[in-house]
């Protein structure tokens, strides 16, 4: 009787440890990049990200950063090990409390091995503690951390979250965030979302910002320094958070306050077109920093003082708030539908001319056609699917992208054009889209097929025969001239993939 009970006993044992063993048959590794045809070792593969706790200390004297990141995700297989995207120097990973193996692979590759396997669809919590002087890392000799005279900023595109945070770095894992940063007493912090509340002691102070809507990491923004802040809120009451360098040279800064001081303006207006705002927050800020671009990192659009060294641009505005719909909330799925972000936010520009009787956007789109002649190399980039590197913020992604939308609204008519801009804003919020995705949803809300139209002028090399709507006048708008040199202030540098 007891042999018999010993050796049931045993053979229960036995099909749990072979149970178990299946089980976990399939666990591996998760990919060190989530699958961008142009970028394939940005983000990382077997997880999905649901929140960024952030908390760091920053010492501009020396550009010291320290931190710890909360990262709570879900595991989308059974993983042995999986990599966060980061260039900062790490002391320790724990994976649910548990310490965890780590090391680096490639260039921007951290390794982490939990002491289990994560299993599939359970959610994990991962905690990394780390430092190191950012501006010190470079990735293909490129610097993704700003230092200013008193502080520094975190803004740029294709990646930045590498030099503050570690992160599955791609904008098809979107999160929410709470950042916590400590700075001297005296400095300022902006980030994104709105603002959890200040304390000082010992000569620091912590200010914290809450991102409670999904949100793509090369979209997440940090600036430290001494700034002007300026506080109110939209017609609809969303607080509007505003920020000034008062280091900026006198006629820039004024420009810069010209400008940014209409983004509720030009966000009240926007959503009367593309939807209701999708976020609980809007403002800008302008550091004092040498670079020559904007980014329309999500909440609170970056502005370089480049771009109001001439006046003010109120199309610069305009274009940086568009992409709140296009490109942030609605953010691409791979970096090949870059036109999905900036094809719309020129064509907005152009709305907002139309609106203000400065010349339509059939006009613009003439004019625009008419500027570059048909030997121009312009016309050799595909707005559809440019490439990497340089040719990713092209003219032709923005301008040769704007005509495109013109040419679907010369062809359905406004009504349905509108209304797909508003409904693939709505259907697509706080998601990702790919441009055959917008091809059929166009044709679904039109009744249309057109592909022969999205072929010709997002994918077809060489100047189309026609501009996007021949019967409009070739008239220069007035527009034109402030438009041109908002753009100028628009890209960002070259991709260093």
């Amino acid at each position: 009787m007891r042999r018999r009970r010993l050796t049931a006993v045993l053979a229960t044992a036995v099909g749990v440890l072979l149970t178990g063993t299946a089980a976990h048959a399939d666990a591996g590794p998760g990919s060190a990049g989530i699958g961008d045809p142009y970028y394939p070792d940005y983000g990382n593969g077997g997880y999905d990200v649901a929140h960024y706790g952030l908390e760091l200390k920053y010492r501009p004297s020396d550009d010291r950063l320290e931190g710890t990141a909360t990262i709570t995700a879900r595991a989308t297989r059974d993983l042995t090990r999986f990599d966060l995207d980061f260039l900062l120097d790490v002391s320790s990973v724990t994976v649910d409390g548990r310490p965890a193996r780590f090391t680096t692979s490639g260039a921007h590759e951290l390794v982490i091995t939990p002491a289990h396997v994560l299993r599939r669809g359970r959610p994990l919590t991962v905690v990394v503690r780390y430092a190191g002087v950012p501006s010190t890392k470079k990735y293909n000799d490129y610097v993704g951390w700003a230092r200013t005279p008193d502080g520094a900023v975190a803004a740029q595109e294709p990646e930045s979250a590498w030099w503050w945070f570690p992160s599955n770095d791609h904008p098809l894992d979107k999160a929410t965030y709470d950042i916590g940063i400590t700075v001297p007493q005296g400095l300022q912090t902006i980030s994104n979302g709105v603002p959890t509340g200040s304390r000082t002691a010992n000569g620091w102070t912590r200010y914290g910002w809450r991102e409670t809507r999904p949100q793509a990491t090369y979209l997440t923004t940090l600036a430290v320094g001494r700034f002007d802040v300026h506080h109110s809120r939209t017609k609809n009451g969303l607080p509007v958070i505003t920020a000034y360098s008062p280091d900026l040279p006198a006629d820039r800064a004024a420009a810069a306050r010209t400008s940014v001081e209409r983004t509720a303006e030009v966000v009240d207006w926007a959503s009367g077109i593309f939807g209701p705002y999708p976020f609980t927050a809007l403002g800008g800020y302008v550091p004092n920093v040498t670079s020559h671009f904007a980014l329309e990192t999500q909440t609170r659009v970056f502005y370089s003082p480049y771009g109001f060294r001439n006046g003010p641009r109120p199309y610069l505005i305009v274009h940086e708030n568009a992409h709140q719909w296009f490109g942030d909330s609605v953010s691409l799925a791979r970096w090949s539908d870059i036109w999905l972000n900036e094809g719309f936010a020129t064509y907005a520009e152009w709305l907002w001319s139309e609106q203000h009787g400065e010349g339509t956007a059939a006009e613009l789109a003439r004019t625009t056609y008419d500027s570059y002649p048909a030997d121009d190399p312009f016309w050799q980039v595909k707005p559809g699917d440019p490439g990497p590197g340089e040719n990713q913020f092209a003219d032709a992604v923005y301008d040769r992208g704007a005509m495109a939308l013109q040419a679907l609204r010369a062809r359905v008519g406004d009504h349905a054009f509108f209304t797909i801009l508003r409904t693939w804003a709505a259907h697509k919020r706080y998601g990702n889209g790919t441009i055959p995705e917008f091809i059929a949803h166009a044709e679904h809300v039109s009744g249309q097929r057109l592909g022969a139209l999205f072929q010709t002028w997002l994918y077809t090399p060489g100047r189309p025969a026609a501009p996007p709507q021949p019967t409009a006048t070739a008239a220069r708008p007035k527009s034109w001239s402030q438009i041109r040199q908002a753009h100028a202030a628009l890209h960002p540098p070259a991709s260093r993939g």
